[in-house]
């Protein structure tokens, strides 16, 4: 039975829609007859159902021409759902005004006016109780065929608890039976939320867990952050449940649904933060304008170009020296990457003179600086070209700036330039400085923005552990102790955006990146989540890595203004740091020894 009632449900609409149409025109005979035969039995007057039927005639008509042709939503939607009851309350409130006409032209008066008064609101209740009863029967028949359900703890009794329980229950072929919610807040407990109540807090999960023999722990929290997914994922484990989750708020398009239940991933555990931006002042900066992005084909270029296209500036100016990286951008953005448009450039911005020429060619209003060499290992041994791509290159783009009246620069610094012990720090560092000196004296707005780690970017720590677990292992640890700072691209570009918006000349806005994660423990848990044995070596610090990364120097003042998660502070200009300033003399002098030797 299940399965011809899903064929009716799903696949033959023109059947579906003559059998409601039988349903309607059923519910309509009898509550006509009916109030005629209860109106003229209390004025103790015959009944003469002959009467009746030009009546029923006209209403079979007038109630086919709108759901056929009136009503386009008719016998589209699930039958009893809101929707469906929307359609037959409009199709029936057509329907009455030609029934309600012929009752009164007619020759012979077919039925009282009290008697029709009654019969239009019986007859649409007597549609609604008909389509209900078909969907319990038909929801029923496929709970009794599904022998897969598994039975599901909520945690979160909100406004996501209450979307996702009413959906598990709607949904007669989910494979979730709520069977109990969890909820910390003590207001809550005891609450029923569409037939399921809450049974207790975090502490109880176990407790809970054990009692309605639950296999899943959904969290139900949109908003929940990393901290709570990694305990919730601990307490899961020593549960024996498996942990599921629902998508991020900014995730989210409409109400949740069934399909929207996932298992969590390594984003959802090192950077699922919520980041609200004033889109409104972001677009008073971009749109309508030309905006050069360089290094657009890197990790943070080629997402802030794809949040950038969405605002609608003027020019997108796509500039790499990676022409695979620009097809790569192009192609996410524009779904083509024909390579055929003048907003891709290829270029190197060591180039000071290639510079010079984009520069006075496209006239950028906006420009956005992400072009950076960043693998710290690498440049120290290498710290020459280092100099020659963060802070000359640098320089190269902050003079072009200048020179051709550049509104506003944003510099995309690292956490790596605060307090700095290596090359790739103090080379990040003196572009800082670099984008500071030039805000002192030039009309346009020039800032940094500094943050930390973003996960999945090229040679970052998450794909290179999930790399050496596909393989087998080993996993590569510096040190049990290490910590680092992480955040996901998109969520990172979006406070980019909010900070370039929000930015005075010369400051550095530095992103709060929330909790540092211990790397060994991220580590372990990728490990257990594999399901494999697999062996975790310590290899040391390398040259010039930190132990614990910090996001202010000590020497700076992060002052919160605008935005909660953006933290401003006044840039040193170039000059001010004579041990910064000898040792950037000292590895230029070394570049250009080794170009000139």
């Amino acid at each position: 039975m299940a399965a011809v009632t899903h064929l009716f449900s799903t696949k033959l609409l023109p059947l579906r829609t003559a059998l409601l149409l039988g349903i309607d025109m059923f519910a309509w005979t009898v509550a006509l007859l009916l109030a005629t035969v209860v109106r003229l039995e209390l004025a103790d007057s015959a009944v003469d159902i002959g009467r009746v039927v030009p009546l029923l005639v006209v209403m079979a008509v007038s109630h086919s021409v709108a759901g056929l042709f009136l009503v386009p939503n008719f016998a589209r939607y699930r039958i009893g759902s809101v929707g469906d009851a929307e359609a037959s309350t409009v199709t029936v409130a057509i329907a009455t005004v030609p029934i309600v006409l012929a009752n009164v032209f007619l020759p012979t008066q077919p039925v009282p006016f009290a008697a029709l008064a009654l019969a239009i609101p019986t007859a649409l209740l007597s549609m609604f109780a008909i389509r209900l009863l078909w969907r319990r029967f038909r929801d029923k028949s496929l709970r009794e065929n599904s022998t897969s359900q598994r039975r599901v703890l909520v945690f979160g009794a909100g406004e996501g608890g209450e979307q996702i329980i009413r959906a598990m229950k709607n949904d007669p072929t989910s494979e979730f039976e709520p069977v109990g919610i969890l909820d910390d807040s003590s207001t809550k407990q005891g609450r029923v939320i569409h037939g399921v109540m809450v049974l207790g807090r975090r502490r109880d999960i176990e407790r809970v867990a054990k009692s309605t023999d639950a296999s899943v722990l959904l969290l139900a929290i949109p908003s929940a952050t990393s901290a709570l997914i990694g305990e919730l994922d601990d307490l899961s484990e020593a549960c024996g449940l498996d942990l599921l989750v629902l998508p991020t708020t900014s995730e989210l398009i409409n109400n949740l649904r069934v399909s929207d239940i996932r298992p969590f991933t390594e984003r959802d555990l090192l950077g699922r933060a919520e980041v609200e931006v004033d889109l409104e002042a972001i677009a008073q900066v971009v749109t309508g304008k030309h905006v050069l992005v360089t290094g657009a084909g890197g990790s943070i270029g080629s997402e802030l170009c794809r949040q950038l296209f969405n605002l609608a500036p003027a020019r997108l100016i796509m500039l790499d020296r990676d022409e695979s990286a620009l097809h790569a951008v192009q192609l996410s953005i524009e779904g083509k990457a024909l390579l055929d448009t003048p907003d891709l450039v290829v270029a190197d911005i060591r180039d000071r003179e290639r510079i010079d020429e984009i520069f006075q060619m496209n006239r950028p209003e906006v420009v956005f600086h992400t072009a950076a060499l960043k693998h710290l290992t690498l440049l120290e041994q290498h710290p020459t070209e280092g100099v020659k791509t963060n802070v000359e290159g640098t320089r190269n783009l902050l003079d072009a700036a200048e020179r051709s009246g550049v509104e506003r620069f944003v510099n995309v610094s690292t956490d790596k330039a605060a307090d700095p012990t290596s090359v790739l720090g103090r080379t990040k560092q003196m572009a800082e400085r670099l984008t500071a000196t030039t805000a002192a004296r030039a009309d346009g707005t020039f800032v940094s923005v500094r943050f930390g780690n973003v996960l999945g970017s090229r040679g970052s720590v998450l794909p290179t552990f999930l790399n050496q677990i596909e393989r087998g292992g080993p996993l590569t640890v510096t040190d049990p102790d290490v910590t680092r700072y992480f955040m996901t691209i998109p969520e990172a570009v979006r406070l980019v955006l909010q900070a370039s918006a929000i930015g005075a000349p010369g400051e550095i806005m530095i992103l709060d990146m929330g909790e540092p994660v211990k790397i060994l423990d991220m580590a372990r848990r990728l490990i257990r989540h594999s399901g494999k044995r697999i062996e975790i070596v310590f290899t040391g610090l390398r040259p010039g890595e930190k132990m614990h990364e910090a996001l202010i120097a000590m020497n700076e003042l992060g002052v919160v203004r605008e935005h909660a998660r953006i933290f401003h502070t006044i840039g040193q200009l170039v000059g001010e740091d004579p041990a910064a300033d000898r040792w950037l003399v000292s590895t230029e002098e070394t570049t250009s020894a080794s170009q000139h030797g």
